[in-house]
């Protein structure tokens, strides 16, 4: 088998049929698991009536496997199953682009001091089992960031299992979550295993957490206290293993306010937080970033680009980012195509309005770079005003009346006003 035909089957979907009508046997359980990291499969387990009723068989097509067949039964039927199996890795492995993917991974490159926390904070919690929330805007990178703390953590070596809450219809995600058994609904023909029972042993990483409907809302909880799950027309309890760790772009302590979030669960699923940094305060890793996306891309022309025109890389830091890194990916291999010369220029990004300020508007740089400074400043400490104030070297209530003046959001910051212990917070 040649270079190329090896790499083009290590991403083309596929399905295994996994014998375990005699029982469950170490080695082949092994060979189960080393093709799974190397291929994208889905298996499908082969049971006879004695050994499905075995808590280890049961066990083994929990933690590996799309669905099971009880032999005896007909070849049509493990084919359509098999079927299935194959149409469900291509959609997971079609959610985005590989491509895509690869340069979303630059994410997390970059020094700048925000991004060396997100390091740290990425290192301590995958030391520990406790379930971890990501909080971030869209497009900063939480599942990349979940994949990482998976990837550090003692689950290393077993499933990975993302849910977008957000991506499937509100009446289908209970039983995307828990599955279903047979005949628990019209259509449901045979049993189908949950997302939550594929995590076992590793790690569930469900995004979006925020607009989990309320059924499946205490589902979850009930799940997180008892790490058991029913499946949708099951009467027996199943233990599942895994880590659990969610993200949202919501403020969800409002979501908690308003009721539509269950606040007992959200204190159950924030034992641990991380908070991902938007690309606005990122400083110099935005240039980093910007060149390494322009590396990924430039051999989709011709003619070659030689790097960005300095009116580029002003407008780069002047620019918002309101869609973060996955925005910035996005202009620049924009650029890259439409552009007509041998660097990006600011109107090739559709960024020439922000290449730079008036010449009567030094005002309005002291206002960008103080916004920014604050931003930088809340975020490393957490959103603690005390020890942002002494950070940036004045005292509370000055911080809060420029935060004030700037329009910065003051509901996701912790004021400490009471904390009599400061110095600084008389003028």
């Amino acid at each position: 088998m040649g270079a190329n035909t090896a790499a083009k089957l290590a991403h083309a979907p596929m399905a295994g049929l996994l014998d375990l009508t005699d029982g469950v046997h170490e080695g082949r359980i092994a060979r189960v698991e080393q093709l799974s990291r190397s291929v994208l499969v889905a298996w499908v387990a082969l049971v006879s009536q004695e050994t499905r009723k075995w808590s280890a068989v049961r066990d083994a097509i929990a933690t590996h496997c799309f669905d099971f067949v009880t032999l005896p039964t007909s070849h049509e039927r493990i084919v359509n199953i098999v079927g299935q199996a194959i149409g469900m890795e291509a959609l997971r492995s079609e959610a985005q682009p590989p491509e895509l993917k690869d340069a979303l991974s630059s994410s997390m490159l970059g020094s700048s001091d925000v991004m060396l926390e997100l390091h740290r904070a990425i290192r301590k919690v995958a030391a520990t089992d406790a379930t971890v929330f990501i909080s971030g805007e869209s497009g900063t990178g939480k599942e990349l960031t979940a994949q990482m703390i998976h990837a550090r953590s003692a689950r290393r070596d077993m499933p990975f299992v993302a849910v977008n809450c957000g991506a499937v219809p509100p009446d289908l995600l209970h039983s995307e979550l828990f599955g279903y058994e047979r005949g628990a609904f019209t259509g449901a023909t045979q049993r189908k295993i949950g997302r939550v029972e594929q995590a076992h042993g590793g790690t569930l990483f469900l995004d979006e957490i925020g607009d989990l409907p309320h059924e499946s809302q205490a589902a979850l909880l009930r799940f997180v206290q008892e790490r058991k799950v029913e499946r949708l027309g099951g009467l027996e309890s199943i233990d599942v293993d895994v880590r659990v760790i969610t993200a949202t772009h919501q403020d969800m302590q409002a979501a908690v306010e308003e009721g539509r979030f269950r606040a007992d669960l959200f204190f159950r699923l924030c034992v641990l937080q991380i908070r991902e940094p938007p690309l606005r305060v990122r400083g110099k890793d935005i240039t980093e970033l910007a060149t390494h996306a322009l590396e990924r891309f430039k051999d989709e022309r011709a003619r070659r680009i030689h790097g960005f025109a300095p009116d580029a890389i002003a407008a780069l830091h002047n620019y918002g980012w309101p869609g973060n890194v996955r925005e910035l990916i996005n202009r620049v291999r924009r650029a890259i195509i439409l552009s007509e010369g041998k660097v990006i220029t600011a109107h090739d990004l559709e960024l020439a309005e922000h290449v730079s300020l008036a010449p009567d508007s030094l005002r309005e740089a002291r206002v960008s770079a103080d916004r920014r400074a604050i931003e930088v400043a809340l975020f490393v400490h957490k959103g603690r005003v005390v020890d942002a104030a002494r950070g940036l070297g004045i005292s509370r209530v000055h911080l809060h009346r420029l935060m004030q003046e700037l329009g910065i959001p003051t509901r996701a910051v912790i004021d400490e006003a009471h904390d009599s212990t400061d110095p600084s917070d008389s003028e």
